[in-house]
Parts: C-alpha cells; sequence; structure tokens
C-alpha cells in the first residue's frame, strides 16, 4: 500500500510560495541528498491543478536538468482536478469527482511512495480527510513576511514529528505524521 507524503521549503514563518525567490541560498548537498531520496522513492506524483500547469510547462520545455525532466515525464503523475479534462504531460491522469474514493483506491494500487512537492492547498484538502501519510518540511531560516501559507485558515490538525535533522545550513529537516491522538 502506497503512502501519500508531501514535502515542502518552507520559511520560519510558514510560507511555501515562491520559494525559488528565498531558498537557494540554503541549498547544499545535504539538502539535495533529500530532494533526491524523495524522487528516488516515488512511485507516483501527486499535484493540484496548479502546479501540474507550472511543472508541466516548465519541465516539458527546459534544457537545463534534463535528468529531472526526465524522471518526471516517465513517473506517473496524477492531478488533483475538477476544471483540467485533459493532461498532455506523459503518465499523467487526472482524478476528479470523488476525490477522496480516486485517491484512496490509488493508494492501494501504488507499492511504493506517492510523492508530493508543494500543492498547499491539496496538501490541506488531503490532511483534512485523513488521506496525507507523512509531511516533510524543510524550514529555512528565514522569515519572508509574504506570501501563501501552508496553513491558512485551516482547522487545527495535530501532528506528530518522527524525524528531524538540521542541516549546517541551518535548515531543518522535519517529518511529521498525522496524530490520531
Amino acid at each position: 500500500m502506497a503512502k501519500i507524503v508531501s514535502s515542502f521549503f518552507i520559511s520560519l514563518d510558514g510560507v511555501v510560495e515562491s520559494p525559488d525567490q528565498w531558498h537557494f541560498p540554503y541549498w547544499n548537498d545535504e539538502m539535495g541528498a533529500v530532494v533526491e531520496a524523495g524522487m528516488q522513492s516515488a512511485a507516483a506524483m501527486l499535484m493540484g491543478r496548479k502546479l501540474y500547469d507550472e511543472w508541466s510547462t516548465y519541465w516539458t520545455t527546459t534544457d537545463t536538468d534534463q535528468d529531472v525532466a526526465k524522471a518526471l515525464s516517465g513517473t506517473p503523475k496524477y492531478v488533483v482536478s475538477n476544471t483540467l479534462e485533459t493532461a498532455d504531460w506523459d503518465n499523467t491522469t487526472v482524478i476528479s469527482g470523488d476525490v477522496a474514493a480516486r485517491l484512496s483506491e490509488l493508494k492501494e494500487r501504488i507499492d511504493g511512495d506517492i510523492q508530493m512537492s508543494g500543492s498547499a492547498t491539496t496538501v490541506r484538502w488531503l490532511l483534512a480527510n485523513g488521506l496525507l501519510d507523512e509531511l516533510k518540511l524543510l524550514v529555512h531560516p528565514i522569515a519572508v513576511g509574504h506570501g501563501q501559507r501552508l496553513f491558512e485558515d485551516t482547522p487545527t490538525h495535530p501532528l506528530k514529528l518522527v524525524k528531524s535533522e538540521t542541516f549546517q545550513t541551518g535548515v531543518l529537516n522535519l517529518t511529521y505524521v498525522p496524530d490520531a491522538g
């Protein structure tokens, strides 16, 4: 049975929007190893509509990072959307309608992790519906001050810290699971 694992670059004040504008000064081999391990454990990728639109445009046209582009293209991708009718990126399936039931079926069918990177709205929905298995945060020692936060106007969700590590840059590598009590 698959686990849905969500990973974020996140600032100290909870911002997950536009990490390309603030996280690169903290990138090092430790962070690269964590990101690579997440990609290698991915039996499939899950994303929301907005992230799909951004990634499918970038990763199918970029001339840089061809290894990443090929890996993402070859990985089965599932997009949660009730508005996207077709997906042109290789190996992409749109999940709509009874999304919770479809994702539960997907978790039963897939052997390995269903990885997410980004898609804050989708992660909040997964957590609220008991479908998120792990939340991995790379907490950067910077207060961005503006932008979408991971948890905005959400109900309380108890989480349990199951792994923590501090990188040389001061970035915290934290893994949480839902805490049923």
